[in-house]
């Protein structure tokens, strides 16, 4: 193929990457060196890196940054665990598989804000889990600020886990029965199995399933945003955190809610780049 040609295939898809991911990127580098209000945004005052040194040294900034945090590292590990669990399970039924499959993509059916609601009311005074906890330890359960970060946590495992249970199943159904007859004739167990046949099978999707989980749980906003509305500022995330300075009300910062979405950015890439490079490096030893 001709560069002529190769051109004319690639041009439409270029500019429109760059309308859609670069311009706007650029734009809110751009407005993050502005000090810009949302009553008034056709005023800017040029200010240097005066938004990012408000943002550090904002302790709610830190507050949403650290639930984010552990939020991430909560959640994609137990939905990685829980859906290949899950998924081995599936692998094993013949009778009422759909229906199985069906009922573990009630989280996906539902949209994000009804299925907050739907766990919420599960924790409030006259929910099912408040009620088996006050049956277990004579206490009621009520959501504060010390234990919203469980709460958002345990949504989180119940709305993602089915991702990697549909993924991972997906996987298994490619898997070569002579590769697992072949390991059972030379004695391996159930979890020989998982380790030397199984997994190295799913390798590749298991690292699909990483990137995305961490990606989605990074930029966790439906259920804080939810949550918040019962605990205040406790269930903030770093996109709720973000929300709330430049679009509040009273004072939107919009200069430096820019500011916030660059640095999570960034964050983003420092918490995604060790993954990205080790799997192209597999990718390449695979070759």
């Amino acid at each position: 193929m001709d560069r002529k040609t190769f051109a004319g295939f690639t041009v439409t898809s270029v500019f429109i990457m760059f309308a859609l991911m670069v311009f706007p990127l650029v734009t809110t580098i751009y407005l993050s060196f502005n000090r810009i209000l949302l009553r008034d945004v056709g005023i800017a005052e040029w200010i240097g890196f005066g938004n990012y040194t408000e943002v550090l040294s904002d302790p709610d900034f830190w507050a949403a940054f650290r639930l984010t945090i552990l939020y991430v590292a909560v959640v994609v590990p137990v939905q990685i665990i829980l859906g290949f669990a899950v998924a081995n399970l599936l692998d094993r039924v013949v009778r009422g598989r759909g229906l199985y499959m069906a009922a573990l993509l009630l989280p996906f059916i539902v949209t994000p804000v009804v299925g907050t609601l739907l766990v919420r009311d599960l924790f409030d005074r006259g929910g099912l889990l408040a009620w088996l906890w006050e049956l277990a330890t004579d206490e009621a359960f009520v959501i504060t600020g010390s234990n919203i970060k469980w709460v958002l946590i345990s949504h989180g495992v119940w709305a993602t886990a089915p991702f990697a249970v549909i993924t991972f199943f997906a996987g298994m159904q490619t898997l070569p029965g002579e590769r697992v007859e072949a390991a059972e004739m030379d004695g391996a167990g159930f979890w020989a199995k998982q380790r030397f046949v199984v997994i190295p099978h799913l390798k590749s999707l298991l690292i699909f399933v990483l990137l995305i989980s961490i990606m989605d749980a990074y930029r966790v906003f439906d259920s804080s945003f939810v949550f918040g509305q019962s605990v205040g500022q406790a269930a903030n995330t770093l996109m709720v955190y973000n929300f709330d300075v430049a679009f509040n009300a009273q004072l939107g910062r919009v200069g430096k809610g820019n500011a916030i979405a660059v640095i999570t950015v960034i964050g983003m890439f420092i918490v995604l780049i060790p993954f990205l490079i080790k799997s192209y490096r597999e990718q390449i030893a695979e070759r």
